[in-house]
């Protein structure tokens, strides 16, 4: 299936049998998912179980040894695909902010898409400020980095992602870094993201905060996924021994 051919009904991210080695590290032994338009997936399990390079893997950062991953048709691991298609499409927030120093808040917002999608200043500024107003930092325009808290800082990011305007949104832990009084304020961003209808996948450790947004949770251990299912049916009622451990642990 190509781009061209990709419809809404289908799934807007499919992941079908992939596995990753680094080496001789297999961190990745046969993952399967599908993601509708819409959906927000929360990926959780403890460290070194795969999920963060899945969500590399889907944004190309990572390649795969077998297996396919498709966003809207596109085929990721095609050696034929212009990675800056898909990234225009898969915006990714990561657990370190990675923001330019020397940059403003409103800089590092407009710099991709000036550089990479070579739009006009003038409008790009524009969708900046609006996009500063909608992660709820209002007056903090001109700020540099340093002058920021940990989670003003991946707001930021947050609305440099999205000042691409993807479809999707991939978030890779990003309030490990966060003490725990700036980490409501990044939950809350990517609440009214989902809110407004877009795609989200989270790899995460915030339990409370994926059962109340996922529409579905996934649970890895080992490179596989252990068990999957509606907040609901995943935390009160996990069929899997392995998930019953596992959340015993952190709930």
């Amino acid at each position: 299936m190509s781009q061209q051919d990709w419809t809404d009904d289908q799934p807007i991210v499919s992941i079908k049998d992939v596995h990753k080695s680094f080496g001789k590290l297999e961190v990745l032994k046969g993952i399967s998912m599908d993601v509708m338009k819409g959906e927000v997936i929360c990926i959780i399990g403890p460290s070194g179980s795969g999920k963060s390079t899945l969500i590399r893997c889907i944004n190309a950062l990572n390649d795969i040894q077998a297996g396919s991953i498709k966003v809207e048709g596109l085929e990721v691991n095609d050696m034929k695909l212009n990675k800056l298609e898909l990234r225009k499409k898969v915006g990714m927030v990561f657990q370190q902010y990675n923001l330019f120093p020397h940059k403003t808040a409103l800089e590092n917002i407009m710099m991709a898409p000036i550089k990479v999608l070579k739009q006009n200043p003038a409008d790009v500024e524009k969708r900046a400020r609006e996009l500063i107003s909608k992660v709820r930092l209002d007056g903090k325009e001109a700020a540099y980095p340093g002058e920021l808290s940990g989670g003003q800082q991946q707001r930021v990011a947050i609305a440099r992602s999205l000042a691409m305007n993807p479809d999707i949104m991939l978030f890779d832990e990003v309030t490990a870094a966060l003490d725990p009084e700036t980490v409501k304020e990044v939950l809350v961003t990517i609440k009214d993201l989902a809110e407004e209808g877009m795609t989200c996948m989270l790899v995460t450790h915030e339990m409370g905060f994926a059962k109340e947004i996922a529409d579905h949770i996934y649970f890895t251990d080992r490179g596989v996924i252990v068990e999957h299912g509606p907040p609901a049916t995943f935390f009160d009622k996990a069929q899997d021994p392995r998930t019953q451990e596992f959340l015993s642990q952190i709930l």
